[in-house]
């Protein structure tokens, strides 16, 4: 590992402070370590903002939403009360990933900003355009078929690999961010970027600044009663989707008044789209209707590679995921959410 400066600031102030270029924040490390261990990240200076004071709450809103400190932990925020009610699929999503042991240490801003884990990006010795622009990408005609289906470019084909981002996109979450020109708010829909012609440029936040809240609006709370995440994986214990989707419905007279669907792992970035959203409001809930909704959300989808098998993964994922959704939330999550061995459904929430 290259040496580095490290610094623990003991307020805010002195972490923005403590910036300049080539600097690193650290949350939980989950992310950071692996990648500084490997070569893949090699920052000059590591700051350390696990002591800031303030951001390990979750707070209610005046208007009903949340906020969510950046450094509340992954495994709190699941078992949180206020999040359970407002926003059950979002504590499924954190359920569904990693293993007990990292999310005991992964902190909600490091898990908004976490890379890819393309294994050419996580390797120092292949070309990444990501990691370092102009290199090209090895990806592209490599062995790696776990590959973006939609929005990818040819100079990047990585996808975002969080769980508990796919349901804040569907639910309008936004990220508060702090720099040295003050605070400012970054929806999550435009928070993390299409590759195009530069994938380094991951998100919008800058190098300067630092996450620290989620919010999440009170109206997520409209679909508390019909929201399931969904991840399909090759290893339930512990792995990255293969495909996910975070889907939610708002009910009324047995028909769907409105209507959230968020794909996983199929782009750089949450995926989410409108027109999906739309062909099933004032639909009674079907498996046809479901089905054409998840046709529309992986319109323009491309295999990167060979993995063509992927877009239909995705689409029977998101069907499946609306499926759930309507059906009702459980009252109680299983251990193991899309566990094929898990306990049959339980009545839903009235």
């Amino acid at each position: 590992m290259k040496p580095f400066d490290f610094v623990r600031p003991a307020t805010l102030d002195e972490a923005l402070a403590a910036w300049r270029p080539g600097t690193a924040w650290l949350g939980g490390g989950t992310n950071l370590v692996d990648l500084m261990k490997t070569g893949a990240m090699a920052p000059d200076r590591v700051v350390d903002v696990t002591h800031l004071p303030g951001l390990d709450r979750v707070e209610v809103a005046a208007d009903g939403g949340l906020r969510i400190g950046a450094l509340v932990r992954n495994s709190d925020l699941a078992r949180d009360a206020d999040l359970l009610a407002r926003a059950p699929m979002v504590a499924e999503a954190l359920l569904s990933g990693a293993s007990g042991q990292l999310r005991n240490a992964a902190t909600v801003g490091g898990n908004l900003m976490q890379r890819t884990r393309c294994p050419y990006f996580m390797d120092p010795e292949s070309a990444c355009n990501r990691r370092d622009p102009g290199t090209g990408c090895d990806a592209r005609d490599g062995a790696w078929d776990n590959a973006a289906i939609l929005g990818h470019s040819p100079a990047c084909i990585a996808t975002n690999p969080s769980d508990f981002c796919v349901p804040l996109a569907a639910l309008d979450a936004a990220v508060e961010v702090r720099g040295p020109d003050g605070a400012r708010e970054i929806p999550l829909s435009g928070f993390h970027h299409l590759p195009g012609d530069t994938p380094a440029a991951q998100t919008e936040l800058r190098p300067d600044e630092l996450i620290v809240a989620l919010r999440l609006p009170a109206g997520a709370a409209d679909f508390a009663a019909h929201a399931r995440y969904l991840k399909v994986r090759e290893r339930t214990s512990y792995a990255f989707a293969l495909a996910s989707a975070a889907a939610a419905l708002r009910m009324e007279g047995g028909r769907i008044a409105e209507a959230r669907l968020a794909l996983g792992s199929v782009a750089a970035k949450p995926w989410r789209v409108a027109e999906a959203e739309s062909l099933m409001l004032g639909q009674a809930p079907d498996e046809a209707l479901f089905a054409r909704a998840a046709e529309a959300a992986l319109s323009g989808a491309a295999p990167a590679g060979g993995n063509g098998w992927k877009i239909d993964l995705a689409r029977r994922t998101a069907a499946r995921a609306l499926g759930l959704a309507a059906a009702g939330t459980p009252a109680r999550m299983p251990a193991l959410p899309a566990s094929p061995f898990g306990p049959a459904e339980v009545p839903a929430h009235a």
